[in-house]
């Protein structure tokens, strides 16, 4: 494991009697990276986590968490980080002021308070009532800011923005951005892919146990498919489009129009549409969603 790596597992494998919930996980996270990690629920991604903090020990496999094994000494991993898991269990009568200074106190008074109420402030998070008045919301943001609040190094967080209106997702974000020029690497799982796509610099996906892809978010988005629809200024035989590699004819509503499906790299269509007389030319990337769900769909196929 080299230093510029911060998280690194290596065939990690789970299963909670005959259910598979890790079959061979192969995941390395880069320091000052925001990492995303995207599946539908029950692919693993809650159980990965909480194998990287050895809150479950895994079958069989290697975890490295800031070059420690969280095994070997769980307390040290747990004490750099920031950890979000999907529902933070606290004590419910005590006050939302009560439980943060409860979890300062747990890692030595280390967080800086005024930097706590900056947190609740930004968040609109009240900090008097009990956590049993809260909202679902609310709680969220309990966990969000015990997580921050002492500055971790490394964030561990499990569906960070659930339960959040858009606007407190969107701070939430700026928050995540703050830590990272901070020093902080960021691992959140999420299956919401417009939030991955907003903030997440490299993304893996995982499928039924396996990771399927690991690659920098711009990168898969732009590396996908494309739809291509083109206007001619008169009508034309489009049969030397519809020929060339990787392009395939989705539709055509006349001989002066046609939407085409481009695989790969557009050079070979951009060259070849020099010798038509174009009117109009636009294109679309699927965003993360659609390649998400093909390989959702792939997996759905298989069952």
């Amino acid at each position: 494991m080299s230093e510029e790596t911060v998280l690194m597992a290596q065939g990690l494998k789970k299963s909670y009697g005959k259910v598979r919930a890790l079959r061979g996980v192969d995941l390395e996270v880069p320091r000052g990276a925001i990492f995303g990690y995207l599946g539908p629920n029950g692919a693993g991604k809650t159980t990965t986590i909480r194998c990287l903090l050895d809150l479950i020990r895994p079958d069989s496999g290697t975890v490295r968490v800031l070059g420690i094994d969280p095994q070997a000494d769980p307390v040290a991993v747990q004490a750099r980080t920031g950890y979000l898991p999907g529902e933070l269990q606290v004590d419910p009568n005590m006050m939302v002021e009560g439980a943060l200074r409860y979890f300062n106190a747990l890692r030595g008074n280390k967080a800086d308070w005024g930097f706590v109420r900056q947190l609740t402030e930004r968040l609109d998070l009240p900090l008097k009532p009990p956590i049993k008045n809260l909202s679902h919301g609310n709680k969220q943001k309990v966990g969000v800011v015990q997580a921050l609040m002492h500055r971790p190094k490394l964030l561990l967080l499990d569906e960070p923005t659930l339960g959040l209106d858009p606007l407190m997702q969107h701070e939430i974000y700026r928050l995540l951005r703050e830590a990272q020029a901070d020093g902080a690497t960021v691992f959140f799982s999420s299956h919401i892919m417009s939030e991955v796509e907003a903030v997440a610099e490299r993304v893996a996906i995982i499928r039924k146990g396996v990771i399927v892809e690991v690659a920098e978010t711009a990168s898969l988005i732009n590396r996908a498919l494309r739809r291509a629809r083109i206007r001619f200024k008169q009508a034309v035989d489009i049969t030397p489009l519809a020929s060339l590699p990787g392009v395939t004819v989705l539709s055509q509503d006349d001989s002066t129009s046609v939407t085409l499906q481009v695989e790969g790299e557009m050079d070979a269509l951009m060259k070849a549409l020099t010798t038509f007389p174009v009117s109009d030319f636009e294109t679309e990337r699927p965003s993360l969603e659609e390649i998400f769900l093909a390989y959702y769909e792939d997996d759905q196929k298989e069952e």
